[in-house]
């Protein structure tokens, strides 16, 4: 006996990026809340320092010598 698989399509899903505060749905990336905002700002913070330091040691350690 044959077993017949059938694919189901995948609905469409409505995944918002930001979920207000009230708001009942549950397809969210971000809630609009405290910890979401800190979170964000310590990310941002962190990068800033990654990129400020890559750029700073490439100028510290800069060599002008060159090869013979």
């Amino acid at each position: 006996m044959e077993k017949k698989i059938l694919d189901k399509k995948q609905s469409e899903e409505n995944t918002e990026l930001v979920k207000e505060k009230n708001d009942p749905k549950t397809n969210y990336i971000f809630q609009k809340n405290g910890i979401t905002r800190t979170g964000f700002i310590i990310i941002v913070m962190v990068l800033i320092l990654i990129i400020l330091g890559i750029t700073l040691s490439g100028a510290f350690f800069e060599s002008t010598t060159t090869n013979p």
